[in-house]
């Protein structure tokens, strides 16, 4: 595989349910090399921290695989950073993706540990107010990642996939989840002793706890 675009969101204004917020969804490619540190790539814009980034979630990642068939889908060609993610990779299907699997991008190493949750922003980006129940129903969510090893990347890099060894937790099952809630007590707890994000790893351990106090 290899890494086609680099992209860097700029703080911009967009117009959600009928009021004004910042953004950085909207991305596009940089001309050159790029930094990628503990909490992201340099001077890519970050709005709302409570709910983006952070070490867990540093780095987004979607794949051309999955951007051909949303075109099919649309009808439209999609270019790299139409769905806000910070590095486009060819051939890259995100649902065959586990929780710890990593991509080894040019000198920086990267850990998958939570799929994209679609929010109203997305679907003011793509101007669509249906596209968060498409996003979900698609099952193509592309990869939030940690980064284990910081350094410097650049469109061309080539795109290595180390999977995750041990128990696997798959991306698809951490996404239907978030909207199921089904998982018993031994299914969270499997899920829990994956290297996932920590704002997923707190939502999870306390559906957990109630599932305890109940129990007792």
């Amino acid at each position: 595989m290899k890494l086609i675009s680099v992209n860097i969101g700029q703080e911009q204004r967009i117009e959600i349910s009928h009021r004004s917020e910042q953004t950085g969804i909207f991305k596009l490619p940089a001309r050159g090399p790029v930094r990628v540190t503990a909490l992201g790539l340099e001077g890519d814009f970050i709005a709302s921290k409570k709910h983006h980034g952070g070490p867990d979630q540093a780095v987004y990642v979607y794949g051309a695989a999955d951007y051909n068939w949303w075109s099919r889908q649309l009808g439209r060609e999609l270019v790299p950073g139409a769905f806000g993610e910070n590095l486009t990779v060819s051939d890259l299907e995100s649902a065959r993706f586990s929780i710890g699997d990593r991509l080894i991008v040019g000198a920086v190493t990267l850990e998958v540990t939570a799929p994209r949750i679609p929010c109203g922003t997305f679907a003011s980006r793509m101007g669509d107010p249906l596209f968060v129940k498409r996003f979900r129903e698609a099952e193509r969510p592309g990869l939030y990642c940690r980064v284990i090893q910081e350094g410097i990347i650049q469109a061309g890099d080539e795109v290595k996939v180390e999977p995750v060894r041990g128990e696997k937790v798959t991306l698809i099952e951490v996404f239907r989840d978030h909207y199921e809630k089904t998982a018993d007590e031994s299914t969270l707890r499997r899920l829990l002793r994956s290297p996932i994000a920590i704002r997923v790893r707190q939502a999870l351990g306390e559906r957990l706890e109630i599932l305890l106090v109940k129990g007792r």
